[in-house]
């Protein structure tokens, strides 16, 4: 039976109704200690005997009594004739209470000389020095770590009682294939479950993923009813909307009752809880960020109700990089990647598109906006959750400005330097703007003035008084990509596709479009933006336009023909001070100056290196 359909309630509302429902008590098993690993300890575990069991040596030496050796000294040895030659770890021969490391002795005829008088238990360890019988080694709902499992070893522990639970995750959809399965036209790889099976498992419960389930109805039903009835929760994948193949309510309803279906939540406003034979089920919305938004706030704070450990994430306060608008009565989670910059942090919003995965891959941290607000603004301060440990994230350089395929190439090449850079493609403009405001690192431009030169003039414009330092990366072909090896002439002919406004790529296009006195309103595809030479190639690449203006390399990587139009100086700029002090900074510039740096352009194609590495410098006057 259905009790609510999409009527939203707040994320803390549907939180209590949940707990509140069930009683959140894992299955606890035996497991052999080798194969506890990353479990959670059922009760707490005691040792069945003192380790050590015994007096044990705890040097190589001679077990004597500590009285024969009083008044020993340099000048007056002492002969002790009644000990029990040991080495480490051997048991103290009863009525022995010291040992003396063989090195400190003189072997004779008749015995061994000491020149150091000895104490009561010197270099022994007693029984229980480790653990006593019956003390605790570890408590209850602690996570076994390899450390603990050698100690239980060594104790003669060799099974412990830990939590279980059976987590089932069903992802359903006609359009949704498994991995390893070529997707056809309109068709999706499977991954949101993928995903809940990783994170869910590193909390220590068992996890069942089930083949993808088609939309129809009696055989997602039927799965449904295997799940409940072999596992403790239920997690289905999709189907949690109102199309006209969202079954996912309709089904829990009719099998038990569906108690919340939508939150006031963004993205994963349309998330299900439902009750099937006395058991929680959760309904997840389709999009890869909505799910994983639902792991992140409901099922892993589900899991740790069961007692399952589950990380709480640190919280650190950052000034905010741009604007972000939000709906009233709506608590909106948006990622972020966040770098230091000086000695403040800077939190860069990620693309807020619920089918944007790679703004998971990219993000290190996430900020709420709460329902009360409607929105932020671009300097304010946030509190950022990281998703990643802050030493990562102190390793974060922010490269905030034009796109080159080059980059990603870059990032690749500084993996063993302790260097993540972290890029956004804002176009050139953004890039100087982004800089001018210290919500970047590093902004890559290629904004041709009108004496020929590259961006040195529009830093002086827009950064006056400013000391900056420009890197080289090289000078790159811009050209038309098409299919057809259509020219510049075509633009006014066939479907074009543009870059954004601010991007170097644009500027010159509208600089080449004046030259030639065309009328920007007469290119069909004018006004349709994308943000990367990639982009711009994958929309030729798919006949979503017929030509576009993008880098060699890009035209490369797509096999597409490409007709250059000229030939540009693509430059990292940044601020004089970071030149000089950031580690992180010197240590990109290094491998932008490097060979190996040079060759990979080469291999790429469409890149000039003759200029690569050289530094440019604005030092005011």
């Amino acid at each position: 039976m259905n009790e609510r359909y999409l009527q939203l309630r707040s994320l803390s509302e549907g939180l209590k109704l949940l707990k509140k429902r069930f009683s959140f008590e894992p299955e606890i098993i035996n497991v052999p200690v080798q194969d506890s690993a990353g479990l959670v300890t059922a009760f707490a575990v005691h040792a069945p005997l003192s380790y050590p069991a015994g007096h044990l040596s705890a040097m190589d030496g001679i077990a004597v009594r500590s009285a024969d050796t009083h008044g020993a000294t340099d000048q007056s040895p002492v002969l002790i004739t009644d000990y029990a030659r040991v080495n480490t770890g051997n048991l103290i021969p009863s009525g022995y209470d010291a040992v003396i490391m063989i090195e400190d002795t003189e072997e004779t005829g008749e015995g061994y000389l000491v020149r150091s008088s000895a104490y009561p238990w010197q270099h022994i360890r007693p029984v229980g020095e480790d653990i006593a019988l019956g003390e605790m080694v570890l408590p209850g709902g602690h996570v076994i770590r390899a450390s603990d499992i050698g100690a239980m070893a060594s104790y003669g522990i060799s099974t412990v009682d830990v939590l279980t639970l059976r987590v089932a995750l069903i992802p359903t959809g006609s359009e949704i294939v498994n991995l390893g399965t070529t997707p056809k036209p309109g068709q999706v790889i499977e991954s949101n479950m993928l995903m809940a099976c990783a994170e869910i498992r590193k909390t220590g419960a068992q996890v069942t993923l089930y083949p993808v389930i088609p939309d129809d109805p009696d055989l997602i039903r039927k799965t449904v009813e295997e799940a409940v009835s072999s596992h403790d929760l239920v997690l289905i994948s999709a189907g949690s909307s109102k199309g006209t193949k969202d079954y996912t309510s309709r089904i829990i309803g009719e099998l038990g009752t569906v108690f919340v279906h939508g939150l006031a939540i963004k993205p994963a406003k349309p998330v299900i809880f439902g009750e099937i034979s006395k058991k929680p089920v959760i309904g997840m919305p389709g999009y890869p960020v909505a799910c994983h938004t639902i792991l992140r706030e409901i099922v892993l704070p589900a899991l740790s109700w069961y007692g399952f450990y589950v990380p709480e994430h640190q919280v650190i306060n950052a000034r905010l990089a741009g604007p972000l608008h939000s709906d009233i009565g709506i608590d909106e989670f948006v990622l972020v990647t966040i770098g230091k910059i000086n000695e403040s942090w800077v939190a860069l919003p990620m693309s807020r598109g619920s089918g944007i995965q790679m703004s998971l891959v990219r993000s290190n941290g996430f900020i709420t906006i709460p329902a009360s607000s409607e929105g932020l603004e671009p300097g304010s301060t946030v509190s950022v959750n990281l998703t990643t440990p802050i030493s990562e994230a102190l390793k974060t350089i922010l490269i905030t400005g034009s796109h080159d395929p080059v980059i990603d190439h870059l990032s690749d090449q500084l993996k063993n330097t302790g260097v993540f850079p972290s890029s956004v493609h804002v176009g050139s403009m953004g890039g100087l703007l982004a800089l001018k405001r210290g919500d970047c690192h590093l902004a890559p431009m290629h904004l041709l003035s009108e004496d020929g030169d590259y961006n040195i003039a529009f830093l002086k414009r827009f950064m006056p008084g400013e000391s900056l330092v420009l890197i080289c990366v090289a000078e790159r072909e811009q050209g038309i990509v098409s299919k057809t090896g259509l020219d510049f002439d075509a633009i006014t002919t066939h479907r074009f596709i543009n870059r954004q406004k601010g991007s170097g790529t644009r500027i010159l296009l509208d600089y080449m479009l004046k030259e030639r006195g065309i009328n920007p309103d007469t290119i069909q595809g004018y006004s349709r933006e994308v943000t990367t030479h990639l982009a711009v190639c994958l929309a030729v690449m798919s006949g979503d336009a017929d030509l576009g203006m993008a880098v060699h390399s890009a035209a490369k990587a797509y096999d597409l023909p490409f007709i250059p139009v000229g030939t540009e100086r693509y430059e990292l700029v940044m601020r004089a001070d970071a030149f000089e002090s950031d580690k992180r900074i010197q240590g990109i510039i290094s491998v932008i100056q490097s060979e190996k740096f040079k060759t990979l352009l080469s291999r790429l194609g469409g890149y000039r290196t003759s200029e690569t590495g050289v530094i440019r410098k604005i030092i005011p006057s």
